[in-house]
């Protein structure tokens, strides 16, 4: 679904701190420096090219730690790719070389997300957690992992110590904002969308979650100013059309909202089934 396509959190190229010693190895020639740029994501790199600088370095690197980053950015790149099994091939190798690498772990968890492979996720992103306690990301992970199971009360916990950990992340709020809503607690989450869309004003998933929030208020107005407000910024969001459609059918404006949701459904035919879940139709 559009709404949540950035949610999921996957720690990026790892620290080039660690990979700058390949460089200044004595080893080192400006094959190696091309590599270690590739592979980190240099410059945009795309991820066709960090797959052949990382795989380049995997043939020179001896030390376990090194190649632990260079497998976990290689996995990353397949992630980029939707490559998930390759991906995760990718993980276990950054594991095996460096079981305490919190990093791989909460990577791997991301890769088995995607695949729908929900409680293998939850345990790596435990085992992320385990090694770094403070570790947001894997926390804001594995709460999104709770919401695509449906358990938005452990979902709704790791949140707030994510938001804890990292009070200025936009989507963190969002997140809250959004759980808190389908769990029928609408006006407590329009507080975290408030905070969202007051840290990321150029961010149409915000205004989109407050817009739910009010359509499950029965306020059909406020909900399609956020949803305005949503389009102006993504004119093609499935979830501010539809919600937009609703409220327009409640205010009785049956070919304003009859469009709406019409655009919606070709967009997302999904999305019916979606708005059923959350107990509108």
């Amino acid at each position: 679904m559009r709404h949540y396509v950035a949610r999921t959190i996957v720690h990026g190229a790892a620290s080039v701190l660690v990979l700058t010693f390949l460089i200044t190895s004595a080893a080192a020639d400006n094959s190696d420096v091309d590599n270690v740029d590739a592979c980190n994501g240099k410059n945009g790199a795309s991820p066709d090219l960090q797959i052949e600088g990382c795989t380049a370095l995997t043939k020179s690197a001896d030390n376990p730690k090194t190649l632990a980053i260079i497998y976990n950015n290689r996995g990353n790149a397949y992630v980029g790719k939707e490559q998930y099994d390759l991906a995760i091939k990718d993980y276990d190798e950054a594991i095996k070389d460096d079981p305490q690498y919190a990093r791989a772990f909460n990577n791997r968890g991301v890769a088995y997300q995607k695949k729908a492979e929900y409680d293998r996720a939850i345990q790596d992103f435990d085992a992320a957690i385990k090694l770094n306690p403070n570790y947001a990301n894997a926390i804001a992970n594995r709460a999104e992992t709770y919401r695509k199971k449906g358990d938005y009360l452990s979902a709704t916990k790791d949140l707030d110590e994510a938001i804890r950990l990292q009070p200025n992340l936009s989507v963190l709020w969002n997140e809250r904002c959004w759980t808190r809503t389908i769990v029928g607690d609408a006006a407590a989450a329009l507080s975290d969308c408030n905070a969202a869309v007051q840290l990321t004003p150029d961010d149409a998933a915000p205004f989109d979650s407050r817009g739910l929030a009010y359509l499950k208020m029965n306020q059909w107005d406020a909900a399609i100013a956020d949803y305005n407000s949503a389009l102006r910024i993504d004119p093609k969001l499935p979830t501010a059309l539809y919600g937009r459609g609703l409220a327009e059918l409640k205010k009785g404006n049956s070919s304003g909202g009859g469009a709406d949701i019409a655009a919606a459904k070709t967009i997302d035919p999904k999305i019916v089934e979606e708005f059923s879940r959350y107990g509108l139709k």
